[in-house]
């Protein structure tokens, strides 16, 4: 059985991206991996949405997209 990661919540400190999966799994990236999160202001990082059904992160003031099967390929 395939089982799709789908987030439910996220944050951005000033050290990781943290991301909550439905599945309960709780992931923590290094904000040093993605560059525009390293640049952008609280306000910037703070405004983000989920895509689809929870399959990717997007932050439109960043015009970052971040998907959460490639963060399961690097965390």
């Amino acid at each position: 059985m395939k089982i799709d990661p789908v987030a439910i919540d996220a944050a951005v400190t000033k050290d990781a991206l943290l991301v909550s999966l439905a599945d309960g799994r709780e992931l923590a990236t290094p904000i040093d991996w993605f560059p525009r999160l390293v640049g952008a202001s609280r306000a910037e990082r703070e405004n983000w949405r989920l895509t689809g059904r929870g399959e990717a992160i997007h932050w439109p003031d960043l015009g970052e997209d971040i998907e959460i099967a490639s963060l399961l390929r690097i965390s």
